[in-house]
């Protein structure tokens, strides 16, 4: 019986059963039922790398602008009697420095995080 294709339908044999000539044919296996063992490990890697990552870029995006308003308003402006010209200047750099702060603190986070999952696995 041929299929639309023109190959040849195989019908699979479950396991056991004997072919005509008595030897037994090799047991088929489903990869889809279980996933292997390491896939659960690199899973809980990826979650922990990402929320890394994800909490980086919030603090990439949050803390630079919330330094820059709030040192301009209050610190500037209020506290040392700036201009608002003058108060823009420096406001802008205490954001820059922050977001070196920022990388540098990500780069440190991410080197120990790779460092302990290599650690990890040279273990196992």
């Amino acid at each position: 019986m041929t299929s639309a294709g023109g190959s040849a339908d195989r019908k699979w044999r479950v396991r056991g059963e004997r072919r005509s000539g008595g030897a037994r044919l090799p047991a088929m296996e489903r990869y889809d039922k279980a996933a292997p063992p390491e896939l659960g490990q690199n899973e809980g890697s990826l979650t922990s790398t990402l929320r890394t990552l994800l909490f980086f870029t919030a603090l990439m995006i949050l803390l630079p602008i919330g330094l820059y308003f709030s040192s301009k308003a209050y610190v500037f402006e209020g506290t040392l009697g700036m201009s608002n010209r003058d108060s823009y200047f420096y406001a802008a750099i205490v954001a820059v420095v922050t977001v070196h702060v920022v990388l540098a603190l990500f780069v440190y986070v991410a080197w120990n995080e790779g460092s302990r999952q290599w650690r990890e696995g040279k273990q196992d």
